[in-house]
C-alpha cells in the first residue's frame, strides 16, 4: 500500500519550503522505496526553491542522501529490501553509445522513478534531481541506489551523493591529479574542499586553496591545501605561479562558475596543463579568451559534471577512504538538523557559514 508520510515540498519560486504530507507509491518494476536516514542541504535545492532548474513546481526538494533500502519492485537485482545505500542522481542504462564505449559515467540515457510522488490531493511533485529526499522515505529507480558498508554513517556517507562526490571526482576522475602534481582549487565552499580533500589522497603534493574569505581559507587547510590565496587581496594567478615554480598549477579546478575565476583558472595553469570546471554557472553567463592564448597553451580545458563518477565504482571506494580514516567526510558536516530547519539551513549556507547542514530522521 501507498505510504504517506513527511516530506520538504518548494510550493512556488521563492516561497518558504514546506513540511507537507507526502503520498509514497509502492515501488514498481525496476524501483526502490529508501528509508532516508541523512540527507545533505546541497546549493542546487536552493536552486529549485529560486526556479533556477526549471519552474515543474512543486519541488520535493533533497538529493544528497543515504538510507535503507525498504522495498523493491519486480525485476530489481542491484539492491534488497534492508541494504544500506547512497542514493545517486544518475542511473545508468548501460545501452547507450556511451556505455556501449565502456564509459557509463558519461551515459547519455540516464533514468529515475517512472512513477510520482504526489501531495495527498494528487498533485504530483517534482523530484529534486530525480531524488527528493527531504521526506522520511522516498521512490527512485533501482539504479540510484549503490549499496555500501552499513557500518559508515550515514550523515557523512550521504554527502557522496552529491557535492562531495563532484569535488573529488572534478580532481581525480577529471582532472587526473595525481602524485606528485601541483593543484589550485579557486572556491573553497564544500565542492572544493572535496577536490582539494581528493588531491591529498592521490597524492598531489602541492594544494593551493584560493578564495575571499580568511575563514573558508583556513578550513581547506584542514582538508589539505598546503598553500592559500586570499584573491580578494593578491593576484590569485601571480600567486599560485610563485608557488609553483613560477610556471603555473598542473591541475587548476575551479569551483565558482564566473567568467572571472574561469579566466583566472585559465591563465593560472602550467603549460598543457588542465582547466576543470565544476563551478555551475548561470546561462548568461559568458567567457571571452584570445584563441591564440587556446592554442598556444595546448593542455586540455574540461567541465566536470558529478565528477565524471561512476557510482557503483567511487562510492564504495571512497566510503573505504573514510573508514580507513584516509577522507574525512565528518569534517563537512557542519550541523545535524531536522525537516523543520531547512529554511535556516539555507540561509546559514547562502551566507557561508557551513560547509554542509545535514537533515538526520
Amino acid at each position: 500500500m501507498p505510504s504517506t508520510v513527511k516530506g520538504v515540498i518548494a510550493r512556488a519560486k521563492g516561497a518558504p519550503v514546506e513540511v507537507v504530507d507526502v503520498v509514497v507509491p509502492d515501488p514498481g518494476p525496476g524501483e526502490a522505496v529508501v528509508k532516508i536516514e541523512a540527507c545533505g542541504v546541497c546549493h542546487t535545492d536552493l536552486h529549485y526553491r529560486e526556479g533556477g532548474i526549471n519552474d515543474e513546481f512543486p519541488f520535493l526538494l533533497g538529493h544528497e542522501a543515504a538510507g535503507t533500502v525498504e522495498a523493491v519492485g519486480d525485476g530489481v537485482t542491484e539492491v534488497e529490501p534492508g541494504d544500506f545505500v547512497i542514493l545517486n542522481w544518475r542511473a545508468v542504462c548501460g545501452q547507450c553509445r556511451a556505455c556501449a564505449k565502456g564509459k557509463p559515467w558519461y551515459c547519455f540515457n540516464t533514468h529515475n522513478a517512472t512513477q510520482k510522488m504526489t501531495l495527498t490531493d494528487g498533485t504530483e511533485l517534482s523530484p529534486a534531481l530525480g531524488i527528493g529526499a527531504f521526506i522520511e522515505k522516498t521512490l527512485v529507480a533501482a539504479g540510484q541506489c549503490t549499496k555500501v558498508d552499513p557500518e559508515a554513517s550515514a550523515k557523512a556517507v550521504g554527502l557522496l551523493g552529491c557535492g562531495i562526490m563532484a569535488g573529488f571526482g572534478a580532481a581525480v576522475n577529471t582532472g587526473g591529479v595525481g602524485r606528485g602534481d601541483s593543484i589550485a582549487v579557486i572556491g573553497c565552499g564544500g565542492v572544493g574542499n572535496a577536490a582539494i580533500a581528493g588531491a591529498q589522497v592521490a597524492g598531489a603534493t602541492t594544494i593551493i586553496a584560493v578564495d575571499i574569505d580568511d575563514r573558508k581559507l583556513e578550513q581547506a587547510k584542514a582538508f589539505g591545501a598546503t598553500h592559500t590565496v586570499n584573491s580578494r587581496n593578491d593576484d590569485p594567478v601571480e600567486a599560485i605561479r610563485s608557488l609553483t615554480g613560477g610556471n603555473g598549477a598542473d591541475v587548476v579546478v575551479e569551483a565558482v562558475g564566473r567568467p572571472e575565476t574561469y579566466e583566472q583558472a585559465f591563465y593560472a595553469r602550467d603549460l598543457a596543463g588542465t582547466v576543470v570546471l565544476v563551478g555551475v554557472p548561470t546561462p548568461d553567463l559568458k567567457v571571452e579568451l584570445p584563441m591564440i592564448e587556446i592554442f598556444g597553451r595546448g593542455g586540455a580545458l574540461k567541465s566536470s559534471w558529478y565528477g565524471d563518477c561512476l557510482p557503483s565504482r567511487d562510492f564504495p571506494m571512497l566510503v573505504d577512504l573514510y573508514q580507513q580514516g584516509r577522507f574525512d567526510l565528518d569534517a563537512f558536516v557542519s550541523e545535524t538538523i531536522t525537516l523543520d530547519d531547512i529554511e535556516a539551513a539555507f540561509d546559514k549556507m547562502h551566507e557561508g557559514k557551513v560547509l554542509r547542514s545535514v537533515v538526520e530522521l
